[in-house]
């Protein structure tokens, strides 16, 4: 199946009233968002292009070259400028839409031809008093904000005009994008589905002697045969004490016969992110020690899953995972103490380095601030978030955490704020640790 076209089912009406947004919050400001940069892997191969999310959460717009430009104040104004068709450039490299295109496909009335963009930007910037932008990452565009906050240092304090600041276009941007619409949702749902399916394909080929490339293959391959584009960040296939390793991507190291497995992978579609994490064992059964540390971390997990409900924050979601770790490295003796003072002493981020959320859409780590006026953020429906504790003993402990060193176990579900609690997107993928050993012998 080939991957799902990001516009596909959502009318022009959404980005109008998501433009209207953002134009109500800019004032008399104006926002310049680019499309993301062609990026090479070496010399002229480029690596798989992906779309900007900024540009396309406010526009529709997933082509290289694009610029919008958002005018607030009395007469607001929405602009696009695209690349215009070329046969010789399409013929290497895919039809372009051109400006007709754009104007159809995107129902913006004003959209120009890319080369327009030098001529008309600097006289729309000039007429806002603070530039929403981000800087170093558009050479070209970075020249002529520049000269234009020069250009109102000069002449504005006569004229009383220009602008005269940069912003960052997440300050607005960022707070709007927090709360998922409808469609937005069910994007969410499809990438958490196929993701899922993706983790399925993956336990079928963890066992002994396998590669943990090999189980990035299979995983992989459902991500691109599925409706998804892909991968939505680089897959993690951690055996052995590879799991201690937060990030580890190398998926270079033969499974060993005990080894607990920790895969973390999730899909992309229509632009919006899966991401799944589970730990599995590679002969179908959990030694005791493995199976100890899993059942601290699944009692966690679903302790947090269950306090995600509108008013509870960040941060609580995260202070009932670490408790429940605590108690449970309490209890197996790898730390000793009162559970209250070790909370306070955060006495678990030997083990438990991580924040136990972030937020999910069309990032895989999302836009938005996890605290609000100096306080941990409440959460509201429609806000999506993950929940994944964890614990990791590297190898080479000493003491009491010495007879669990080399086992890592993680497991995350993604998660929605609904207006009666919550929905476990990914709850169709069993994280109990009896019923994940079932899984792994019947995938098997």
């Amino acid at each position: 199946m080939a991957p799902l076209d990001p516009l596909d089912g959502i009318p022009a009406t959404v980005f109008d009233g998501r433009r209207a947004s953002v134009l109500r919050a800019l004032g008399r400001g104006v926002m310049v968002l680019p499309a993301a940069p062609l990026l090479y892997r070496s010399r002229d191969t480029e690596v798989p292009y992906r779309a900007d999310s900024e540009l396309f959460w406010t526009t529709g717009a997933t082509e290289a070259g694009t610029v919008a430009v958002l005018v607030g104040g009395d007469e607001p104004r929405s602009l696009l400028f695209v690349r215009e068709r070329d046969a010789e450039a399409e013929l290497w490299s895919g039809p372009r839409l051109g400006p007709d295109g754009a104007s159809q496909r995107f129902g913006m009335a004003e959209t120009y031809p890319l080369s327009e963009l030098d001529f008309r930007l600097p006289g729309l910037l000039l007429a806002g008093n603070r530039i929403h932008f981000r800087l170093g990452r558009h050479a070209a565009l970075d020249r002529v904000v520049v000269e234009a906050l020069a250009e109102a240092r000069a002449r504005g304090a006569r004229r009383g005009t220009g602008p005269r600041g940069v912003v960052d276009p997440g300050e607005i941007l960022d707070e709007l994008r927090l709360v998922k619409d409808a469609w937005e949702v069910e994007r969410l749902r499809a990438a958490a589905a196929l993701s899922v399916e993706a983790h399925r394909e993956g336990i079928a080929a963890i066992r002994p002697g396998a590669g943990e490339w090999e189980v990035q293959a299979a995983v992989e391959a459902v991500l691109r045969r599925g409706s998804g584009s892909g991968p939505g960040y680089e897959t993690i296939v951690g055996s052995g004490p590879n799991a201690c390793v937060l990030h580890y991507v190398a998926n270079g190291r033969v499974i060993g016969d005990d080894d607990a497995v920790l895969l973390d992978a999730g899909a992309e579609v229509r632009l919006y992110q899966g991401d799944i994490t589970r730990t599995y064992p590679a002969g179908g059964a959990f030694t005791d020690r493995q199976r100890a540390l899993y059942e601290i971390v699944e009692a966690a997990r679903a302790a947090a899953v269950a306090g995600v409900t509108p008013g509870t924050t960040v941060g609580d979601v995260h202070r009932t995972a670490v408790r429940v770790i605590v108690d449970g490295l309490v209890d197996l003796g790898i730390l000793s103490g009162r559970a209250e003072e070790l909370v306070e002493q955060e006495a678990h981020r030997p083990f438990f380095p991580h924040q136990t959320s972030h937020w999910l859409g069309l990032d895989v780590h999302d836009v938005g601030d996890y605290t609000k006026e100096g306080a941990s953020r409440p959460l509201e429906p429609g806000m999506a978030l993950t929940v994944e504790p964890g614990i990791y003993v590297p190898p080479g402990q000493e003491g009491a955490a010495a007879p669990w060193a080399g086992i890592g176990v993680r497991i995350e579900d993604d998660v929605l704020v609904t207006g009666g609690g919550h929905e476990n997107l990914t709850a169709a993928l069993p994280t109990r640790a009896g019923d994940v050993e079932a899984l792994a012998r019947e995938l098997r």
